[in-house]
């Protein structure tokens, strides 16, 4: 098959930069839903921008490219070890250029291989099946803030707000919105759920996440998994967790089940959350010479422009801050502020996190800014280019996050879906503010990237590498203040109420 390592470069490129149809009505549906000139508003706004913005520049929607999962059909016969060989080839290269960041790591030494390949990367499923002249390649790309928000449940079992799930139709319903709740921002919502309802615990959660393959806006086939399908889509709405957390009439944009048998002993419900930049594509290939013959998530019309503008509206009353921060400045600001950041920011994730604790900063901290995101960045002669350039979730953080404040007097974090109490306590003790990002707008924020000005730490990989950054008017949104005030707590708080109201099934 001469033409199939080009076949799943495309299909990767495809996949990382340019939104599916029925997604990208998804999204406009929200959009559409929510109230003009809020917080959920401008984040839905931004998240169009970018949408745009990846498949005009065929940039990576989210700068994390995620877990490339394939499932493939094959006629019998196939030489799958060959055609494994063509696909690792094409991921080395999509990494090279830029279209996927490097994410596979060692799990023992924390290195990263550099090129997505490596033990258990990628994961590639095969089955036969009986058409002698088709291959059918699925690929979907679930980055780790929505893959750490999938959970699984074992009924019977006794759910904060929503009470005892049993082992029956209602149990899963119980367990579904709960699985929404928990997620809040930090799965990047507006979010979609694949789930299954059985299997053992491996298999219930693999055939989860081939739920996420369906289209958004297709119908179940089974009345009463569709007639639930859309019970969940209307409360989880009705939550008001809103977009990235932060409030707001959407949540949602999809939750497909399916069912398996099960052993007598066992009732597993698996929910795989995907988030908006909901990155699936799939091909059908010439068995004889590889080449694409058929895309399986695109319309016959070319996909329309999500948004008529390239930047997003001001209304004259954001707060524009230089780096380095001073403390009068931090604490001047309040929760639902809109800051413009300039300056001077540093990257700085999990390996930085933990370096930190315990060792001295390459650089002043004092007044300045971190921000929580693995790039894609690629090297440029002397230089580099950003590629992407979104906010990672900051919950992962928070066992250093208060420490690292104290310790080098820094004014803000920058992130996504919020942090705990006892970051919280920090920014009020120390004078800072975490404000919050718009995950997955990996092409949006890049474009506020003016320069890479050098680099700390490179042992430890791209994405956890300590980046500095000149940027201009980076937009985020202050959602815990130096005040004690946390927006994530308030919402979180008040969808918990709703939730509850959700607990007997009558509303």
């Amino acid at each position: 098959m001469k033409d199939f390592r080009e076949s799943m470069l495309t299909l990767i490129t495809d996949a990382s930069t340019n939104l599916p149809p029925d997604v990208r009505r998804a999204v406009a549906t929200a959009q559409q839903r929510e109230t003009p000139d809020t917080r959920a508003s401008l984040a839905l706004d931004t998240i169009g921008i970018n949408i745009d913005m990846a498949c005009d520049n065929t940039g990576a929607i989210c700068q994390d490219t995620g877990m490339l999962s394939f499932y493939i059909h094959t006629p019998r016969g196939t030489d799958q070890l060959a055609m494994r060989e063509q696909i690792l080839d094409a991921i080395a290269e999509a990494t090279k250029r830029g279209i996927l960041r490097p994410n596979s790591v060692d799990s023992l030494t924390g290195k990263n291989s550099g090129n997505n390949l490596g033990p258990g990367t990628p994961v590639i499923h095969w089955e036969q099946w009986d058409r002698p002249d088709e291959i059918e390649v699925k690929l979907l790309l679930k980055g780790g803030g929505c893959e750490n928000k999938n959970i699984q449940y074992s009924l019977p079992a006794q759910l904060d707000h929503v009470g005892k799930a049993g082992r029956n139709l209602d149990g899963v319903r119980k367990c579904l919105l709960h699985a929404v709740w928990q997620a809040q921002g930090h799965g990047c919502s507006i979010g979609a759920l694949g789930v299954c309802i059985g299997g053992d615990r491996t298999s219930s959660n693999d055939f989860a996440k081939q739920q996420l393959f369906r289209k958004l806006d297709d119908t179940n086939p089974v009345p009463a998994l569709d007639e639930l399908e859309r019970y969940i889509m209307d409360r989880a709405n009705r939550l008001k967790i809103g977009t990235m957390g932060f409030g707001g009439e959407s949540t949602l944009i999809g939750c497909k089940i399916g069912v398996l048998n099960r052993l007598p002993a066992s009732f597993f419900v698996s929910v795989a959350y995907d988030c908006w930049a909901f990155r699936r594509q799939g091909v059908v290939v010439d068995a004889s010479t590889g080449s694409i013959t058929q895309w399986l998530y695109k319309d016959a019309v070319a996909a329309s422009h999500m948004a008529d503008h390239d930047q997003i509206a001001l209304t004259g009353k954001e707060r524009r801050l230089q780096t380095p921060i001073s403390d009068e400045a931090a604490r001047s600001l309040s929760v639902g502020d809109v800051v413009l950041l300039s300056g001077t920011m540093y990257t700085g994730r999990d390996a930085l996190h933990a370096h930190l604790i315990d060792h001295d900063s390459p650089v002043d901290l004092k007044g300045q800014v971190i921000y929580h995101c693995g790039p894609v960045i690629l090297k440029d002669g002397d230089g580099w280019i950003m590629k992407a350039a979104g906010p990672t979730t900051s919950s992962r953080e928070e066992p250093y996050q208060a420490d690292i404040i104290k310790k080098f007097g820094i004014r803000a974090v920058v992130g996504k879906g919020g942090m705990g109490a006892r970051t919280l306590a920090a920014l009020k003790e120390h004078g800072a503010v975490y404000l919050n990002a718009i995950g997955g707008a990996a092409q949006f924020y890049a474009r506020c990237v003016e320069k890479i000005e050098g680099v700390h730490f490179p042992e430890f990989g791209v994405p956890e590498a300590m980046w500095e950054l000149k940027i201009k008017d980076f937009p985020a949104i202050v959602t815990m203040d130096a005040h004690g005030n946390s927006l994530h707590a308030d919402v979180e708080k008040a969808s918990a109420d709703i939730l509850a109201t959700f607990a007997d099934g009558s509303r």
